[in-house]
């Protein structure tokens, strides 16, 4: 079940590279699949899944762009969709879900959400592609598959080589472990001499926490702030997002709130790419990686950021108000003082 997701861009970062100290930086971006996300990879092997299992309604819980991107392909497929989320989720992203047809029920608990999506499953037999669990053991194992060919692109847009480390955003790691599994694949066919460290982007530390006590039970942290970037806001990750991090030499590193968007707006003026406020972490995470000495400079390092800035666009940025002028002479009088380049006050 294909709406032509995959085959996204790799992009030289140079500019921003050279400010945050990484010449050596690429982006992955995912906002270029069908919904705008990377979700799109999961959701086309997920809902292929269902309808081979005969399934009847698909469901998910989810903040948005995992629920943007079952409902467009339960379109697709012509199954009904529904999507337990939570109330503050972003306004476009849920504005998206119901274009798709989508039933949306939204949620004040958090944990209600997966209440219903349990109940759904026994009552309903509902085809769940996300977790409904304590503790979290991630989204649809067969979905994750789909996540491989991020890994599989990039060892081909690199002509066979990797980077030294591979930074995503991460929440329950789906992502992650699967772009893990597909470098393993690679490794394990010849197709790739080694597999990159990997860096998860995360906003309250569980991953940072698990690896600095060595232990294999996540740690449930208690949230000091609101994520700004939603999709990304779990107190607590998986085990197998651990075990990437573990197998790969990588790290995690914590992402707060404070110059987000500013960073997010940096990234924009100089790469030209305008990313949701969590993959806008993962190039963040790897700054931070880079001033803290865990990056060194002559590295090699691949920004997986996940989707494009308008989907929460409302939680990044506040009522634009613009300039008008009554005439073309006016307009151009106003750039004059600074040499045309500048509108003055």
């Amino acid at each position: 079940m294909s709406l032509g997701e995959g085959l996204t861009p790799l992009l030289a970062a140079r500019r921003l590279g050279s400010e945050i100290g990484v010449p050596n930086l690429f982006i992955k971006n995912e906002g270029h699949n069908p919904t705008w996300s990377h979700k799109d990879r999961f959701s086309t092997v997920a809902l292929t899944a269902a309808v081979d299992s005969g399934a009847t309604i698909v469901a998910t819980s989810s903040t948005g762009n995992a629920g943007a991107s079952l409902a467009a392909y339960a379109a697709r497929a012509g199954l009904p969709c529904i999507v337990a989320t939570s109330t503050g989720s972003s306004g476009p992203m849920i504005s998206q879900i119901r274009k798709y047809g989508a039933r949306v029920v939204a949620f004040e608990q958090k944990a209600d959400r997966w209440e219903f999506l349990k109940r759904g499953v026994e009552r309903f037999g509902w085809f769940a592609t996300s977790p409904y669990r304590h503790p979290v053991v991630g989204s649809h194992p067969i979905g994750i598959e789909g996540y491989k060919t991020i890994a599989f692109e990039i060892a081909e847009q690199m002509s066979g080589e990797v980077p030294d480390w591979c930074a995503l955003p991460v929440c329950y790691g789906d992502a992650l472990v699967g772009v893990w599994l597909g470098f393993r694949e690679l490794l394990r066919d010849g197709a790739i001499a080694r597999i990159p460290r990997l860096l998860a982007a995360e906003a309250h530390g569980s991953l940072r926490m698990a690896l600095e006590l060595e232990t294999d039970r996540i740690p449930e942290v208690r949230p000091h702030f609101d994520a700004l970037a939603i999709s990304v806001g779990a107190s607590r990750s998986t085990f197998q997002a651990l075990k990437a991090l573990r197998e790969t030499g990588g790290v995690a590193i914590p992402v707060g709130n404070d110059g987000l968007i500013g960073f997010q707006e940096q990234i924009a003026a100089t790469e030209g790419a305008f990313l949701e406020l969590s993959s806008v972490m993962s190039v963040a995470a790897v700054a931070a990686a880079r001033r803290d000495g865990v990056i060194r400079g002559h590295e090699t390092v691949i920004s997986v950021v996940t989707a494009s800035g308008l989907k929460d666009v409302d939680r990044s940025s506040s009522p634009e108000t613009v300039r008008s002028f009554a005439d073309v002479e006016t307009a151009l009088e106003s750039f004059e003082a600074t040499g045309g380049n500048h509108l003055t006050a």
